[in-house]
């Protein structure tokens, strides 16, 4: 099929990019600005409701728009990736499901009583799930993440603290690059970056081939954002207003800390703890019992947390042991939380009202025991950026 129309292959393109959202393509970003940017007459968002020969549109701004097909309506379906509608299939309403993504083209009806879908360009909800998925087990196997030590923007390098090691982020023109809101941790926030607005103690994960010791990565794509990592002792916590007070190890000063529907708690069974801390340590076999509340198990009837795009590491002290062990580690709430209990946090950089839990760890006393700076390299380099915003953005 020839591409009669260029601005349509364009809003198609905007669509492709917009709805590959795995939690590490951050394309929520580029749909919300596409949206923002479209003109009247274009609607681009997801399906919600079909009615005899209307359809429901809602984009993620949250507006709503119905529109009429017609017979002279063009619609196709295009798969997730594709660069224009070469190959796009003609297809009905009847091929429409709620939960679809779809770019409307839109024009007044003659009569001037409705709106009349001129073009329906749709990608399967179920394509979108598949290509996520791909892309998921894709950075599992080619990602890398933790603290960023050095950046050489004039040459494209960042130099990574992963667990125990340094990696080296070689980039290229051609990798795409994109950054987290100060106050966010949501992939929908991310906007398009530069290297140079990468700074030492930022989190990046990147994805690429990397070498043979896993020493450097050729990355295609990096995502970096300014975080706060704390490593400390539970002092408080107020499940009624979502919050936990810890005193951060390092500055021995309390901090107060937020909790919202996108934050990750975790706990680490006491075994998995100890088996990481030895090590940690350069140990072949855990440690002793460690002592205080790591020893608490974990909470009974807690659910299993969803896989997300970690560093799939290899060997020890390698975060990819922390990213599989945090994939079945259970759920936690913050009534699950004790005083004196032993945490790893990450927050957002925010303010003091602002600072919100994107991820955080119970049970690791045995890992601060060993190395309190290896463990929380390690822990940046294994959670999930962004929480729960790739599977709502999906819908």
């Amino acid at each position: 099929m020839n591409v009669r129309h260029p601005k349509l292959a364009v809003m198609l393109l905007i669509l492709v990019g917009a709805t590959l959202l795995s939690p590490t393509m951050l394309r929520a970003s580029a749909l919300q600005g596409a949206q923002a940017s479209s003109p009247s007459g274009k609607v681009l968002g997801t399906v919600t409701a079909i009615q005899g020969n209307s359809i429901t549109v809602k984009t993620d701004a949250g507006t709503t728009s119905t529109a009429t097909v017609n017979d002279s309506t063009r619609m196709l379906r295009t798969a997730p990736g594709q660069k224009s509608l070469a190959g796009a299939t003609k297809i009905q309403i009847s091929d429409l499901a709620i939960g679809d993504r779809v770019l409307v083209i839109l024009a007044p009806a003659t009569d001037g009583s409705s709106i009349v879908a001129t073009t329906v360009v749709a990608m399967k909800q179920s394509d979108i799930t598949e290509k996520q998925h791909s892309e998921e087990a894709d950075w599992q196997k080619r990602g890398a993440g933790g603290l960023v030590k050095t950046v050489d923007a004039s040459i494209g390098t960042v130099a990574i603290a992963s667990g125990n090691k340094t990696v080296t982020i070689k980039t290229t023109p051609s990798t795409v690059v994109r950054r987290y809101a100060p106050n966010s941790i949501k992939f929908s926030d991310a906007t398009t970056s530069t290297l140079d607005q990468i700074h030492s103690g930022d989190q990046l994960r990147a994805r690429g081939e990397r070498n043979a010791d896993g020493s450097e990565v050729a990355a295609e794509e990096i995502v970096s954002g300014s975080f706060k990592n704390i490593a400390g002792t539970v002092v408080s916590a107020d499940p009624a207003q979502n919050t936990i007070t810890v005193t951060d190890l390092t500055t021995k000063k309390p901090v107060t800390l937020k909790a919202n529907a996108d934050s990750q708690l975790h706990k680490l069974p006491v075994p998995m703890a100890q088996m990481i801390a030895a090590r940690l340590k350069g140990g072949a076999t855990a440690g002793p019992q460690a002592s205080g509340s790591a020893q608490n198990g974990p909470p009974a009837g807690a659910r299993q947390p969803g896989a997300g795009p970690g560093n799939g590491g290899n060997g020890n002290n390698s975060p990819g042991d922390l990213s599989r062990a945090l994939q079945r580690a259970p759920v936690i709430q913050l009534l699950d939380l004790h005083k004196g209990d032993a945490i790893m946090v990450v927050a957002t950089e925010g303010n003091s009202d602002t600072t919100t839990i994107v991820s955080l760890l119970a049970g690791v006393e045995p890992m601060l025991q060993a190395s309190t700076s290896a463990s929380q390299s390690m822990f940046s380099a294994s959670w999930s950026l962004g929480g729960g915003d790739a599977a709502a953005a999906a819908q």
